[in-house]
């Protein structure tokens, strides 16, 4: 018994890692974009141009350096169980996502031809945890889960010609990342699933590195192309985790598995977290002078994440087993339509939708991670005077997401995910 207690905790660490990075990378980065719902690519005409397309910093005239934040609120995030577990009838609610990922960008002319940009950027993270932990049908599976990843970002762009910019930059990402979750025992005394402990895992802070590229070429004064790539980045973790006892209300019980795990001990762990490389297409035109309209194609290359490492490397009585566990995401797209009308010299609005797939396979939805497809809504507007005020609005709502089958040697955690979230962002640029 102690043998598979040992590794469902092992499974339990492992299974943080890809809920973090699938599906929940945050591309609002910039607020000018995010009233267009992302379509920014051909226009890159900002200083969030470091993140959306690096070759639009080829056309930067002046030094600016903006400041935002993205409010991400949680509308609902409610789950209805289906036989056989945890059975018709069930209901329970994740905690509301409240969250502030942040950008800043700094850029500059060096030259007429060469220009200099810094920017941090917030482009992955999560934060789910469900309500009433202790009783959670899914607490065997997660109870909390988080991550944090933080872009630095310096970029150079090289105006090659009046109409056609280069971009290129290095990053630097820093990330961590936490699970907590109980782990089950059967009761031999009444031959019941009871809580014997809670497990937090928890990686400290870790950098990977990676690189990102773009053009931009105006081909006519009303015509433009935009074309950005982010690439892969690894992210090693080391940390710790730490079980916790949780009275059975049977001494015995609680007394053989005292015995049989280490209990309130520090675990060394490590594990990897591979983020996607993503691209971006887009094509902007202008109808006139004042209204502009962009659609753009992104791609995210989600199937380089086949599988997860989990090792504990505290050696005899201060270890738990060491696992792989499979993942098999799928690249996948997302739509983006945007559109900008010039209202004076001092006001222009936005509208935009997005459309975006989900990566994650029908077996792989747990309370860990319920994605879905979603769809976006957006409006933004933006104040031009001695300095510059963004600000938009997205309601995101997720297709209701079922699971009614199991990948091989998986247990069964059937039921229906509803998700709808509220984005505000406010971007000032000086």
């Amino acid at each position: 018994m102690w043998r598979v207690l040992g590794a469902a905790a092992a499974l339990g660490a492992l299974a943080a890692a890809p809920m973090h990075a699938a599906g929940f990378s945050i591309f609002e980065q910039g607020t000018k974009s995010m009233g267009m719902a992302g379509a920014f690519t051909a226009q890159a005409d900002d200083p969030s141009a470091l993140f959306y397309n690096a070759g639009g910093l080829a056309f930067v005239t002046q030094r600016d350096f903006s400041v935002g934040v993205t409010y991400i609120k949680g509308l609902k995030a409610d789950f209805h169980g289906a036989n056989p577990f945890p059975g018709d009838g069930y209901s329970a609610q994740q905690k509301k996502l409240s969250e502030f990922p942040p950008h800043v960008y700094y850029v500059q002319p060096l030259s007429s031809t060469w220009k200099l940009g810094l920017g941090v950027e917030t482009p992955f993270g999560l934060t789910t945890e469900w309500d009433n932990k202790n009783q959670f049908a899914g607490r065997f599976l997660s109870t909390k889960a988080a991550l944090r990843a933080f872009d630095i970002n310096p970029t150079l762009g090289w105006q090659a010609t009046p109409n056609f910019g280069i971009g290129f930059g290095g990053i630097a990402r820093v990330s961590d990342v936490e699970l907590n979750r109980n782990i089950p025992v059967n009761n031999p005394f009444t031959q019941s699933i009871v809580d014997a402990a809670s497990l937090k895992l928890k990686g400290d802070f870790k950098e990977g590195y990676g690189f990102n590229a773009g053009i931009l070429w105006k081909a006519t004064p009303e015509l433009s192309f935009g074309l950005s790539y982010r690439s892969k980045i690894t992210v090693d973790y080391t940390g710790d985790a730490r079980l916790t006892p949780i009275s059975t209300g049977n001494p015995q019980l609680d007394a053989a598995i005292a015995a049989g795990l280490p209990l309130n001990t520090n675990l060394p762990v490590k594990t990897s977290i591979h983020f996607p490389d993503e691209a971006s297409f887009g094509v902007a035109y202008s109808f006139t002078p004042s209204f502009l309209v962009e659609a753009d194609a992104n791609w995210t290359g989600w199937s380089s994440f086949k599988d997860v490492p989990i090792t504990f490397t505290g050696g005899a009585g201060n270890s738990l087993p060491s696992t792989v566990l499979p993942q098999n995401w799928k690249d996948v797209y997302n739509y983006r339509l945007g559109l900008r009308w010039q209202a004076s010299q001092t006001s222009q609005w936005r509208l935009g939708y997005v459309f975006d797939e989900t990566p994650q396979p029908e077996e792989g939805v747990s309370p860990l991670l319920p994605d879905a497809d979603r769809n976006g809504y957006c409006i933004g507007y933006g104040y031009t005077g001695s300095w510059k005020a963004d600000f938009a609005l997205m309601y995101l709502t997720f297709k209701d997401r079922t699971r009614t089958h199991s990948a091989p040697g998986d247990g069964p955690f059937f039921g229906t995910y509803q998700t709808d979230a509220l984005l505000l962002g406010v971007t000032l640029t000086f």
